[in-house]
């Protein structure tokens, strides 16, 4: 798939010794792909690291969209998979305690992973897309996009129940 962007985002922080490292990309897709690793493990199922990350990308691409007029007043605001819609993104922590569910290491559970990982990425990702105002307009209008197409097949979905009913 064609990125939408040429260089990767790329941010890292870290706060009470978690350290927080994501980088991401855009591309003209449709699907999502969120790789995420604790200290180096691939934690594939996720894990709260990867919750505050889809979080704090929720909230910062929203804000920015307001805050620019990129999303008017009258719009509502861009769902998770709105702004995850042709998205593909790492994010790797290194925790000095992690708390992982189950036996396989596929998930992790330390609650203070989430706050961390979401006001760290925040932080980062509302630096950055201040300082590339063009990539920033290219990414919401990504989300913009597919909140249309979703709304859109919603109106067709019951159209087309309201016929056959």
């Amino acid at each position: 798939k064609q990125p939408i962007h040429e260089e990767p985002v790329y941010v890292e922080g870290s706060k009470d010794g978690i350290q927080v490292e994501v980088s991401l990309q855009y591309n003209e897709g449709y699907t999502n792909n969120i790789y995420s690793f604790t200290n180096n493990i691939h934690t594939y199922e996720g894990g709260t690291h990867e919750v505050g990350f889809k979080t704090a990308l929720t909230r910062v691409i929203n804000d920015y969209g307001r805050k620019n007029s990129i999303l008017k007043d009258a719009d509502s605001n861009l769902t998770g998979e709105d702004v995850r819609e042709g998205l593909t993104a790492i994010v790797s922590i290194k925790h000095p305690n992690p708390q992982f569910e189950g036996q396989t290491k596929t998930k992790l559970g330390n609650s203070e992973a989430r706050t961390i990982t979401e006001s760290v990425f925040s932080e980062a990702f509302e630096k950055f897309l201040l300082e590339n105002p063009n990539v920033a307009r290219k990414i919401v209008e990504k989300g913009t996009m597919a909140a249309r197409a979703r709304v859109a097949a919603k109106k067709a979905r019951e159209l087309t129940r309201r016929k056959s009913a």
